[in-house]
């Protein structure tokens, strides 16, 4: 188990997780602050400086986190676990519009699941992810939806950051402005069996509530009917659109055209924005109940 502080500490200043997640600060402005370090996390949470005090924060931290029956270091797999097996959704569905594409690759369209479909499964999925991530350091019932909704509706920092980006590369870009119908359309007919062959899915099985495959079909599909309101809601709060999205995206990173679907498969293949705001999300919380405790 890599230490909390280690993974702080670890972060990257730059890379192409860290620009995508700039390109969102339209949406939040101000919110999310890329802190790498430790020490300067517990400045950046708590204002304090003295080095004896926040050495009993650091210790308290640590403490919390290498603590099992705490939970955080089940949402910190929980949300390495979603973009480990991300960029394997990523190239999957790339290969797949490459079939569709290009006439001597088309065999791909047979051996790969239509894009609309992983991207689907692979939001709903990440949504209950967070869900489930959100119930562990919080140290509540997993399947407590509505709890969830209400925090969600309440997110700052990081955690809003996280889900900015949920809803813009993971919603918006590969699905469009309709995604919202879109998606309900399409888990529906994809069934529980296709469920059980997603990668991500298989993995976080065990921690998802419904009892089966059916079962936790059910609660998949009953979490993002819950969060349909708050979603809805932020897109047209925010303005968002993909054009606007990816308008914004330019600031940062090189994107030739409008090829959203590539687009999508790219930012599946080459940022691990839950891990990245996850890394920081557990230790602003960490280091909260910390300075709560000393």
């Amino acid at each position: 188990m890599t230490p909390i502080y280690q993974l702080v500490d670890g972060l990257p200043a730059d890379n192409i997780t860290v620009r995508a997640l700039k390109a969102l600060d339209f949406v939040a402005p101000g919110q999310w602050n890329n802190v790498i370090g430790f020490e300067q996390m517990i400045t950046h949470v708590t204002g304090e400086t003295d080095p004896t005090v926040m050495y009993q924060i650091r210790n308290r931290a640590i403490e919390l986190y290498n603590d099992p029956a705490q939970g955080y270091q089940r949402a910190l797999w929980i949300y390495q676990t979603v973009d480990n097996t991300d960029k394997t959704l990523g190239m999957a569905a790339m290969a797949n519009k490459v079939g569709e594409k290009v006439g001597f690759l088309s065999f791909l369209n047979r051996i790969t699941p239509k894009a609309d479909t992983t991207q689907t499964i692979d939001l709903t999925v990440k949504l209950v992810a967070e869900l489930v991530a959100f119930c562990n350091v919080n140290g509540i019932p997993g399947d407590s939806i509505g709890d969830f909704v209400q925090a969600v509706g309440a997110y700052e920092s990081e955690n809003l950051i996280r889900m900015a980006a949920l809803v813009s590369f993971d919603a918006l870009i590969p699905l469009g402005p309709n995604f919202l119908s879109k998606v309900m359309s399409q888990f529906d007919s994809t069934g529980p069996d296709q469920l059980g062959q997603n990668g991500t899915f298989q993995r976080l099985s065990s921690m998802i509530p419904g009892g089966n495959l059916v079962g936790q079909f059910g609660f998949i599909g009953q979490t993002f009917q819950s969060l349909q309101g708050w979603m809805s809601g932020f897109v047209q709060e925010k303005g968002l659109n993909p054009p606007v999205v990816v308008s914004s995206l330019r600031n940062y990173m090189d994107i030739a055209d409008d090829k959203l679907d590539y687009l999508a498969g790219f930012l599946d293949l080459s940022t691990n924005y839950f891990e990245h705001t996850g890394i920081q999300s557990l230790s602003r919380s960490l280091i909260s109940r910390a300075v709560g405790e000393i």
